[in-house]
């Protein structure tokens, strides 16, 4: 371990100090940020996953450094991006629960630095494409937000297809798999265009093309597939590579998780036949684990709970750091990062200093061979339910519940007033894990560490303290069971 985190170090310390460049002009690397977008810890054939085949995503932790204790900021997509696009937990500035209708137009305080405006700064060339999901109205759109170009969607899903009776095959999750294109349009800056194809491809397409046209610039490209959230729908030549698997909606999915891999293998090939392979740090991760409302499609093992749940699988997600020729193939950690982590690392990698405030930690800078050991604090919070890791402890504290919802349709009916998310009457779960024994979370050492209880309430009051109330309410709860427990989420 000590070898690999030497040599993982002194490469990005060197991205950043002396570039991806020929010695006549230096130049700072690209960057690419991939966001997925409920990909299940287990899917990947890196996490061990064996159903579906994603050699080209493999191939990618192959290429560099594959963390197993990688975590997102919330197990809910729209808060997961506010933490990972300002580096801050978005906690801090009320940006807790998921926005629904109305609230959709509010976005990430416009106090609060972007990644894209870090970058700008440096003399980088910024785009986004895909799934933005923090804010629609004006001063909280990626143009707003310090990106140069946007192509993609505002809101928090969309039709992959703009036809998909004729384009390929749609399974109704229950959730929200009859959306059309007419409600969730795709944009082009700030123009609604007519778009046709698999949304997937249409997405690399143009990131490709953004690569293509900045080939000769350092460029920062955040690319956010909403793939594969639901809708689940795929084109018929991945459906038939899994005709095998008798489920339809586990079929779909894996095939939407197969295009997906096959479109981050286009995505490589573009940066090689461009020359580019290694003068780019492409950056991997989910937004938070799979759902259990597509009924078993998809896979967190081995790990418990899933989106919208403190568990593990709610939280922790595939996150991959490759850099070909500055870091070592191969390489593999336990150390814990998280998605707040990336802005202050790639301003090392683009030369400037991270916005005052950033909770994040700079990879490059934690793992250099000078670098003293720092004890660590992870924290989510989401309502009155919350978790914090501090080095192998994991403390639970979730509402309890009597009833259990029928999870394939929590998604489609919201509370337009919202609900309150506030203690619940029976009590809350007070769980305690080693996860670094225990990643599945099955076996509860609470009552046999009640000092380490104490000390992470305690650690976790005293950070909730710098926190603001919600800036919206949640609008949906979720009463599920985790290993037994009956539980109440809010998303």
């Amino acid at each position: 371990m000590k070898r690999w985190i030497l040599a993982f170090a002194a490469c990005l310390v060197g991205l950043a100090t002396t570039g991806f460049s020929s010695p006549a002009k230096p130049r700072a690397p690209n960057v690419i940020v991939i966001l997925t977008d409920d990909l299940g810890y287990g899917d990947l054939g890196a996490y061990g996953g064996k159903v579906i085949d994603t050699p080209n995503i493999d191939a990618l932790a192959a290429s560099g450094v594959r963390f197993t204790a990688g975590y997102a900021t919330a197990a809910v997509c729209a808060p997961s991006r506010a933490g990972l696009i300002s580096g801050r937990h978005q906690a801090r500035f009320g940006f807790e629960f998921n926005p629904v209708g109305r609230d959709e137009q509010t976005g990430v305080p416009v106090s609060e630095t972007s990644i894209a405006q870090v970058m700008k700064s440096a003399g980088y060339a910024t785009a986004m494409v895909g799934k933005w999901h923090i804010g629609q109205a004006p001063g909280f759109h990626p143009l707003d937000r310090g990106f140069d170009s946007f192509f993609g969607f505002l809101g928090g899903a969309a039709s992959y297809f703009k036809d998909p009776s004729e384009s390929g095959l749609q399974a109704d999750t229950g959730a929200d798999g009859a959306m059309t294109r007419a409600r969730f349009p795709i944009v082009r800056g700030r123009t609604v265009v007519e778009q046709g194809g698999y949304l997937t491809d249409v997405f690399t397409d143009e990131a490709i093309g953004f690569i293509k046209s900045h080939r000769r610039q350092p460029f920062f490209l955040y690319l956010a597939y909403n793939a594969p959230h639901t809708p689940l729908q795929a084109p018929k030549a991945y459906t038939d590579r899994y005709a095998h698997i008798a489920s339809p909606h586990q079929r779909l999915y894996a095939a939407m998780v197969a295009s997906l891999d096959d479109n981050i293998g286009r995505l490589r090939k573009a940066l090689a036949d461009e020359d580019l392979e290694r003068d780019t740090v492409v950056f991997f991760l989910s937004d938070n684990g799979c759902p259990n409302y597509i009924r078993g499609a998809c896979s967190n093992a081995p790990l418990s709970g899933y989106k919208a749940f403190p568990w593990e699988g709610g939280v922790r997600v595939p996150f991959i750091i490759s850099a070909p020729g500055r870091i070592s193939p191969g390489m593999v950690s336990s150390r814990p990062v998280s998605t707040l982590d990336i802005l202050p690392t790639v301003a090392h990698l683009a030369g400037v200093k991270a916005p005052t405030g950033v909770e994040g930690r700079d990879i490059a800078s934690a793992l250099a061979p000078t670098a003293k050991p720092v004890e660590r604090a992870f924290y989510w919070r989401m309502g009155p339910n919350h978790a914090v890791r501090e080095g192998n402890w994991k403390l639970l504290v979730v509402n309890k519940s009597d009833t259990v919802d029928d999870m394939t349709n929590v998604l489609g009916s919201p509370t337009p007033d919202g609900v309150k998310a506030q203690v619940s009457p029976l009590g809350q779960w007070t769980l305690l894990f080693d996860v670094s024994k225990d990643p599945g979370e099955k076996h509860d050492l609470a009552s046999a560490h009640p000092e380490v209880v104490a000390r992470l309430s305690k650690d976790f009051a005293a950070w909730d303290k710098a926190n603001i109330e919600p800036m919206f309410t949640s609008r949906r709860q979720f009463r599920s069971e985790v290993d037994g427990r009956k539980v109440q989420l809010f998303n």
